[in-house]
């Protein structure tokens, strides 16, 4: 894969907090774990990670929950100019919501060929065709801090 976007000093800061966040979620609840924030205009806005087992709800992937913290947060949904940063690539369902919201820009750590492919429901898909099917409406870096979270995408690793 290759990024379309190089990565502000503010995302990789953010970045390394919410993959450390995923790694001790991760450490304490078990695996995966997964974490994500949202910023605007150089400062964060808000931070949420995956409450799908928690709630009973296979929507509630980090990403989304995050971006509806935002939303409620900026009382408006549409989060043009925001930026996701995201512990994992975002999965199908929540690169929708990102698109859905207005956001244009995701920078995320374990991308989608280092780990398991059940992470994903289309795994043939790769964030590439995603970029390529919208005619490149969103800009992404994948990668940023990886190596603290693959193991926790790996499910059957130890």
């Amino acid at each position: 894969m290759t990024n379309t976007i190089t990565p502000t000093d503010l995302e990789r800061h953010i970045m390394t907090e919410i993959n450390t966040w995923a790694a001790q979620i991760g450490a304490d609840e078990g695996k995966p774990a997964f974490t994500a924030a949202i910023l605007k205009d150089g400062a964060e806005v808000t931070r949420g990670r995956n409450t799908a087992i928690k709630d009973n709800d296979p929507t509630r992937h980090a990403e989304v929950v995050t971006i509806g913290k935002a939303a409620a947060a900026l009382g408006t949904r549409d989060l043009a100019g925001c930026t996701l940063l995201s512990s994992c690539q975002p999965c199908e369902m929540c690169l929708a919501a990102m698109r859905w919201a207005g956001i244009s820009r995701v920078v995320f750590g374990a991308q989608q060929h280092q780990i398991d492919d059940q992470m994903f429901r289309f795994p043939q898909m790769t964030l590439p065709d995603f970029h390529a099917a919208c005619g490149g409406c969103f800009e992404y870096a994948g990668g940023v801090d990886a190596d603290r979270v693959l193991h926790l995408y790996r499910l059957h690793e130890t």
